[in-house]
């Protein structure tokens, strides 16, 4: 990562840069299909980073299989802060949960995560995210993140 603060791409330059989904996803609230997303199976150790920011999200040691289709985490990096908004989209009241610098539409937490790693299952879309494996850590600008592991 940079020390430079991060400015929001244009709305064109991110239907550029960014799929279809991921623009959908991040920019408009969107969600992928269950059991469609690139991460949602995914068992690699590293961090999931937002895809339009890069800021850190969420590290593969919190990541576990709820059964649900996305990617579902029990915590943020311990160091992230997420912005959480009331979402009524479908008709109730969810937690969604947004990245701070981009403001990116990440997904939602819910209170039916794993009680014995506190309760929380953030339910991530895949698109809004990219993984950063532990081995490319430090080439990416994400060497501070390595201590996580051990």
């Amino acid at each position: 990562m940079t020390d430079k603060p991060f400015v929001k791409p244009s709305d064109a330059e991110l239907r550029e840069r960014l799929s279809p989904v991921q623009y959908s996803v991040t920019q408009h609230e969107g969600t992928e299909r269950a059991f469609t997303g690139e991460y949602w199976d995914h068992t690699g150790e590293g961090i999931y980073v937002d895809v339009v920011s890069g800021e850190p999200l969420f590290s593969s040691l919190d990541k576990y299989d709820a059964g649900c289709g996305w990617p579902s985490f029990t915590q943020p990096i311990p160091s992230v802060t997420l912005t959480e908004n009331t979402d009524y989209r479908i008709g109730y009241a969810r937690t969604e949960v947004r990245s701070v610098a981009a403001d990116s539409h990440l997904g939602h937490v819910f209170p039916d995560g794993p009680q014995d790693r506190g309760g929380l299952r953030y339910c991530i879309n895949s698109a809004a995210m990219r993984f950063v494996p532990l081995a490319e850590l430090e080439a990416q600008g994400y060497g501070e993140y390595r201590q996580l592991f051990g």
